[in-house]
């Protein structure tokens, strides 16, 4: 069969998906399904959930791998609660020893890129609190897929080409370090295609060694000194301490209430206050019954743009942030940025709240439980580096440090970057509505403000939700339109001072998915357009 792949002339339509016993969401089929057959085989949404988590660094390790953070929020027996699986610089990675190499500003390639990745102790500490199957069970499936081979699905292929173009000059540079990425995701020189098997025996041997170990083996046992063997070998900082000092917290999530509705956020070090900020600053200003409207576009961004440009100068390490949440979230500080926004577009300027290539997907149980979780590299395949008879992908997460040490968010060794990924989670009086995300970098906390305000001011089902056309804020008074927002809309934008651009690929305007649980208890779920989403029901 002769066919051209990712080329679609007709627009097809996405409908809402309804199940009782059981549904998951994810960017990849093969991840949804090995959710739903977990749930099948008797699992909760949990077990369903660290399968997948185990699973998609094979299936899209254009998004995450076995060198991943993550977050997770999980509603289980009524109460919410927040995972965060971020990981830890390097001792030895110091601002000093980042100018002593060479750099200016914090790589987004190589060693000086790589933190101590959190993913599998967020996994471990998951299934023990609140799983019912073994890890065996759990990445049973993943194994297998990994040992016998799956088919490229069509964006993980797109991504997939990128990445070998940006990692070429690296590895023609630094060959030691580089090589092993382009030894297991190229063939024959070339990244694999839409369509095309791909197989991954060594990660087959990784899993097998962490489903043993209850992944306690990445932290203190040999898959640790593997991975430290290879930085000590090819220059890179981790030492044995770096990763038996680790391990994935429990916290408390944060939210804020929006029109009758509370929205649920990981607290910082990630950036899904971002999203509660500009909630707090949109909710007291008008926006139109129907969505489409210039009007409506330049109020979501202008909040957005104010809560964005704070959260870049005061989220970091919650051990070293000195501002504090409640100070971020107050309705007074909202108040004071909300005073700002009139019809001309700003140049956004910090306040000060002292005066008053990530994967997401998500799971639900017949019983009501619910997990939105979100595992990323940053970006895409992350650092570059492969560690060598593993197949673990190692994140390039300290890109997001700063060098600047006025900054809350300076580097340091031993310390959590500020942190792109967010799971989202909406109640309503005390209740679970569902889980819901958008992944892709900034993109994320505008995706979060865009689902809620479709969901709660537009009335919109999950899908239709998802499907409407996004908006993405990307510094200054620069923002993207997806092609479909109305015309009229971008030009009266352009009018009001905004910098307008219409991109033609949306794929960076986030990929999400929501799980909404109605009163009868039956599940209703919307999968993203903008990728290989796919929901699995029961």
């Amino acid at each position: 069969m002769d066919f051209i792949n990712n080329n679609y002339h007709y627009p097809s339509k996405r409908q809402v998906v309804y199940a009782k016993n059981g549904m998951v969401h994810s960017s990849m089929p093969l991840a949804s399904q090995i959710g739903i057959d977990m749930m099948k085989q008797g699992g909760n949404a949990v077990d369903a959930a660290v399968a997948m988590a185990a699973a998609l660094p094979l299936l899209e390790p254009t998004g995450n791998g076995l060198g991943s953070d993550c977050f997770a929020l999980i509603w289980f027996d009524g109460k919410l609660y927040g995972l965060n699986g971020s990981g830890i610089a390097p001792k030895a990675l110091t601002p000093d020893a980042v100018k002593a190499a060479g750099y200016t500003q914090m790589p987004e390639e190589g060693w000086y890129s790589v933190m101590v990745p959190g993913a599998p102790s967020a996994w471990e500490k998951m299934r023990n609190r609140f799983g019912t199957m073994s890890m065996e069970t759990l990445m049973a499936p993943a194994i297998t897929y990994a040992e016998e081979g799956f088919p490229i699905a069509e964006t993980v292929a797109y991504q997939w080409a990128e990445e070998a173009e940006r990692f070429s000059p690296f590895c023609k540079e630094n060959p030691a370090v580089f090589q092993p990425w382009f030894d297991y995701f190229t063939k024959d020189g070339a990244p694999y295609q839409t369509g095309e098997l791909f197989k991954n025996p060594d990660f087959a041997k990784t899993l097998c060694k962490l489903a043993a170990s209850d992944c306690k083996s990445y932290y203190t046992g040999e898959i640790m000194e593997q991975i430290v063997a290879f930085a000590r070998k090819t220059g890179g900082l981790f030492t044995e301490e770096d990763f038996a000092n680790y391990q994935a917290e429990w916290v408390e999530p944060i939210c804020c209430d929006y029109k009758g509705y509370t929205v649920c956020e990981i607290p910082p070090n990630g950036h899904g206050i971002t999203a509660l900020m500009a909630l707090n600053i949109l909710q007291a200003l008008p926006l139109d019954t129907h969505r489409e409207t210039a009007a409506n576009y330049h109020n979501m961004i202008e909040a957005m743009k104010l809560a964005f440009i704070d959260a870049k100068k005061y989220v970091a390490d919650p051990k070293t942030m000195q501002t504090k949440v409640s100070e971020l979230l107050s309705p007074n500080y909202a108040a004071q940025r909300r005073s700002l926004i009139g019809e001309k577009a700003l140049m956004p300027e910090a306040g000060d709240p002292h005066c008053g290539g990530t994967v997401y997907f998500c799971t639900a149980d017949k019983d009501g439980n619910m997990v939105s979780f979100i595992q990323s590299n940053y970006a895409r395949f992350g650092s570059g580096i492969v560690v060598p008879g593993t197949g673990i992908t190692l994140q390039d997460r300290a890109a997001n440090f700063s060098l600047d040490p006025a900054s809350d968010n300076f580097l340091a060794g031993g310390k959590k970057a500020y942190h792109t990924i967010i799971p989202g989670f909406l109640m309503k009086d005390g209740k679970a509505v569902g889980p819901f995300g958008v992944m892709g970098g900034f993109m994320q906390p505008q995706g979060h403000l865009q689902v809620v305000v479709n969901t709660v001011d537009f009335h919109m089902n999950p899908q239709t939700c998802l499907d409407a056309p996004r908006f993405q804020w990307v510094g200054e008074k620069k923002i993207q339109l997806e092609r479909e927002v109305p015309h009229f809309i971008a030009q009266n934008l352009s009018a009001r001072g905004h910098h307008v651009e219409i991109v033609n690929h949306n794929i960076g305007m986030g990929r999400g998915g929501i799980i909404w649980r109605m009163e009868n208890g039956v599940y209703a779920g919307g999968t993203e357009c903008r990728c290989d989403g796919t929901i699995a029901a029961w």
